[in-house]
């Protein structure tokens, strides 16, 4: 079996999570879980979508989980060196608004 990364959430992320509905987590929990194998970019075999400068935001090495379904993305920045997966911002929100609370949650870290 694949060894997980350790997924950290910012006290932001922590307050979204907490603002889900019971099949809302379920559905994020599973979503994040299955990234948490492998939380790298697509482009490194992993699952995680770059976004890098996205609607003028800076987001260059983070990246995002999409739940369609739901509307709901998830974004997380990958630390290397330590294995960790950090939940940024899970959010049921258009793109943009998603990024503007990304960049703002990354700013006051």
């Amino acid at each position: 079996m694949s060894k997980y990364w350790e997924v950290k959430y910012t006290k932001g992320a922590k307050q979204d999570w907490d603002a889900l509905d019971t099949s809302q987590r379920h559905q994020v929990f599973k979503a994040i879980r299955k990234v948490s194998k492998s939380p790298l970019s697509k482009a490194e075999g992993g699952y995680g979508e770059p976004l890098g400068n996205k609607y003028g935001y800076n987001l260059t090495g983070c990246l995002k989980i999409k739940l369609r379904k739901l509307g709901i993305r998830v974004v997380y920045r990958v630390i290397r060196e330590n294995e960790i997966m950090k939940i940024i911002v899970i959010a049921a929100r258009a793109d943009e608004e998603v990024y503007e609370i990304a960049t703002d949650r990354l700013k006051a870290e």
